[in-house]
């Protein structure tokens, strides 16, 4: 289990990863004003939905310290959970903007900003001790969504499970050995809905079924 009190989010010096590391500390000096540590997650371990992103953005959350925000992918997600019922408030890409999410939880993969938005495979296993954790920390846990193919397979290793027997795919719906879901999307990334690879009603479809184990829409 990781050395932190929560188990579940590395300390602001988390030095698992030495290039991460050196690339939080070049950050710093670059970008004082940023959050530029671990971005811890967001919403209640109460939560029914647990929403698995990559990393976080160095001008999203790097900056902000939320996960998705201030960033493009942000301008999607959060609006979407908005629109099923998993938030309120509403989301100016700031972390004081009053959001809350309700009945969710984000976090991901890699805590920490990677160099290109690309965390290694070692960086991924590095981190995976705090995403089991932060599974096992909601009690009330019934579906997982993950947001592209690095984060799929961060939660079906985290899980223990075999990457050949859950094949990550654009609206794919798993039922889990113990019963829960793990629903995959194409990531919310400006590149995936630039290009239409990802388009807001595909986003919206996995959504929808999401929030209907997770009790959105209302």
């Amino acid at each position: 289990m990781p050395d932190h009190p929560a188990h579940h989010q590395p300390g602001a010096a988390c030095a698992l990863c030495p290039r991460l590391v050196d690339y939080r500390q070049r950050n710093r000096a670059t970008h004082p004003d940023f959050h530029n540590a671990p971005v811890p997650a967001f919403g209640p371990l109460s939560a029914r939905l647990l929403v698995v992103g990559l990393a976080p953005g160095l001008k999203g959350a790097n900056a902000s310290g939320r996960p998705f925000t201030g960033d493009h992918a942000g301008t999607l997600l959060y609006p979407s959970l908005l629109a099923h019922g998993l938030a309120r408030g509403s989301y100016a890409a700031r972390p004081d903007d009053g959001l809350e999410l309700v009945r969710a939880r984000i976090t991901n993969a890699v805590r920490c900003v990677p160099p290109a938005n690309k965390p290694t495979p070692a960086e991924a296993a590095a981190c995976r001790p705090f995403l089991v954790a932060e599974m096992a920390a909601m009690p009330d846990l019934r579906v997982i969504l993950a947001l592209g193919r690095v984060a799929h397979e961060a939660v079906v290793r985290a899980l223990g499970l075999k990457l050949a027997a859950l094949p990550f795919a654009h609206g794919a719906w798993h039922g889990l050995p113990d019963g829960r879901i793990l629903a995959d999307s194409y990531h919310c990334s400006r590149y995936n809905t630039n290009t239409g690879r990802l388009t807001p009603a595909m986003f919206d479809a996995v959504l929808t079924k999401v929030a209907a184990v997770a009790g959105g829409d209302g």
